[in-house]
């Protein structure tokens, strides 16, 4: 184990978000194969997607307050090894109950390790000079695209048998998973219980700014989920190209949110945490109000670099200022409200495409986005660098 403030701790979190970053980058590019492998039709799809992520959503909840009554550290490590067993037994999985299971068991594994290596990346940060979530998005976003990028390099070596790449995919993160469990347990570092009972023995309830930052999480959660499952579709029909074309509305989605987040701490030693997520808000609004009024491939193109350009910056310092001011609970909260919403709007996203065309449905999220430049004003503004983990409130 290291201490709190050293470089290890901060490798330690970084391996974290990196390895379930690329759990889920191969789950994700193995979803195709896996509709195809059991036949799968749309409905069936839905259901497996929302097993997954209630299992995630309840698990969110548990681990939230395992995470500030044991600490952050022992939730994270035993969410390691049932993150490999999921994947691997979803590569394997011979029927379909057995591949429902092991996304269930995924869902499981993904929503407590989000919560728990959130609140150890907070307590890190709290024990720096400066800031250092927006690193540690960054990677798990780097995770998910080493992910994918091992799906589609194994592909032509195994003569582009889906079944056989899926195996092999999933079966090498798991692999993996091994080495970064064993690796892990050396080096995560050991995180403060939290206590949310008064001097009188009576529970505190979760303060209401995280309620607030849950309000941000479902404007972020709904444009990043947006943009995931619609801007392919969306370059392809609005721009007529054919579809590997319009797969680049997505790249530069995911190349524009590494890049910031990558670039996001320095922006918040430089600019405060509020003026970094007004600046996201404005600037994923404006690039949704380019998707929605634009058309050509290079003008939506612009847009979609914008949206993953500002969501980017957004869902790093929400879940910072979460765990600084209501701990492992307070984080699960604002967790669960992003990542349902995430959850639920592709379908809501769908349906409105259906009524009122994609165009016009890109003015929802952007309407939605443009309504954290009022309520970012509850977010720390600039601080000293030196000063910014001591002058947050702590529960």
């Amino acid at each position: 184990m290291s201490a709190l403030r050293s470089r290890t701790a901060a490798a330690a979190v970084t391996l974290l978000f990196g390895y379930n970053g690329l759990v889920i980058g191969a789950y994700a590019a193995s979803i195709p194969t896996l509709k195809a492998r059991f036949g799968l039709e749309a409905w069936q799809l839905s259901v497996f997607f929302i097993c997954m992520g209630l299992a995630a959503i309840a698990s969110m909840q548990v681990s939230g307050r395992l995470s500030d009554r044991f600490g952050a550290r022992r939730v994270s490590l035993a969410m390691l090894p049932i993150l490999i067993v999921a994947i691997l037994a979803l590569g394997l999985a011979p029927t379909l109950p057995l591949a429902f299971a092991a996304g269930m068991l995924l869902g499981v594994g993904n929503g407590g390790i989000d919560v728990a290596m959130n609140a150890i990346g907070v307590q890190v940060e709290q024990h720096r000079p400066k800031p250092i979530m927006s690193f540690f998005h960054g990677m798990w976003s780097v995770g998910n695209m080493v992910g994918a990028a091992v799906f589609v390099l194994v592909a032509p070596l195994l003569g582009r048998d889906p079944v056989a790449t899926m195996i092999t995919t999933t079966t090498t993160v798991a692999v993996l998973g091994i080495a970064a469990t064993a690796t892990a347990w050396r080096i995560t570092p050991e995180t403060a219980v939290v206590a949310h009972h008064d001097e009188a023995g009576a529970k505190t309830p979760i303060p209401r700014e995280a309620y607030l930052l849950g309000l941000m999480a479902i404007a972020f959660g709904l444009g990043e989920g947006t943009a995931n499952d619609w801007s392919g579709l969306h370059v392809t029909q609005i721009a007529d190209v054919d579809p590997t074309t319009g797969a680049l509305g997505y790249t530069c989605v995911a190349a524009f949110m590494v890049v910031i987040r990558l670039l996001g701490d320095f922006l918040v030693v430089r600019f405060g945490r509020r003026a970094v997520t007004t600046f996201g808000g404005a600037c994923s609004a404006l690039g949704y109000l380019v998707t929605a009024l634009g058309s050509g491939l290079p003008v939506l193109l612009v847009g979609w670099s914008l949206v993953g350009l500002g969501i980017g910056m957004i869902a790093p310092q929400v879940y910072a200022v979460a765990g600084h001011t209501a701990g492992g609970r307070g984080l699960a909260v604002v967790v669960t409200f992003g990542y349902a919403t995430f959850l639920i709007a592709p379908g809501l996203i769908g349906w409105l495409v259906g009524t009122i065309g994609i165009q016009a449905t890109m003015f929802v999220p952007a309407v939605l986005l443009s309504g954290l430049l009022l309520i970012a004003r509850i977010m720390p503004g600039r601080e000293p660098a030196a000063e910014l983990a001591a002058t947050e409130t702590r529960p």
